[in-house]
């Protein structure tokens, strides 16, 4: 990832905003951009996950207040703790309350992708879908066993959703050609997006 987007990913934790990360093959590295974002948090910030801290969403919340609330990853099959679908993910959007940041992984290839799973695959309503305030999307180059390579292939700022699909700007892509990092229109500013 290039400075710009490290830079923005800091804003978006220090600014303690909603986002997701995903990609489509496993080991993409959606976890450990998710930890490194939640690592740029100001340090009073409580951070509670979804399974690891406990089952019980309204306790979760409300340790999650002025932080996040971690979904490890959305998915339809319950493979490890805090893999959640369908019901369960309307119930974390549903309590995600005014002060409660969440943060999500999920396999999908771009935004649209994942707002469709939230919303349709899910069910979560768009109000609540719109809490989601940027989208990181990672690219695994190889093999996705072994990958040779993982990059940020985009981050969007996601100002709304709208029948299931975000609404937003893209603030950065990477030309796999020229292998760089290109500022997208809504990047101009140097400002993360939206509060």
């Amino acid at each position: 990832m290039s400075r710009d987007i490290a830079k923005t990913l800091r804003e978006i934790a220090r600014g303690r905003r909603s986002f997701i990360v995903l990609a489509v093959p496993r080991l993409a590295g959606k976890t450990t951009v998710l930890r490194a974002v939640l690592a740029e948090r100001p340090a009073s910030t409580p951070v509670v996950t979804v399974a690891e801290d406990g089952q019980e969403l309204d306790q979760l919340v409300s340790k999650s207040a002025g932080g996040y609330l971690v979904i490890p990853e959305i998915a339809p099959s319950a493979a490890m703790p805090g893999y959640i679908w369908g019901a369960d993910v309307r119930r974390v959007f549903k309590a995600a309350k005014e002060g409660v940041a969440l943060a999500a992984t999920l396999h999908a290839d771009g935004p649209d992708d994942a707002f469709a799973q939230i919303c349709k695959g899910c069910g979560v309503p768009d109000a609540e879908a719109s809490k989601i305030g940027f989208a990181v999307h990672l690219r695994s180059i190889g093999r996705w066993e072994e990958p040779t390579r993982r990059v940020v292939q985009s981050v969007h700022a996601i100002d709304r959703v709208e029948g299931g699909k975000p609404k937003g700007r893209l603030l950065y892509r990477w030309d796999e050609g020229r292998d760089e990092f290109i500022k997208g229109d809504g990047a101009g500013s140097g400002q993360a997006g939206r509060a």
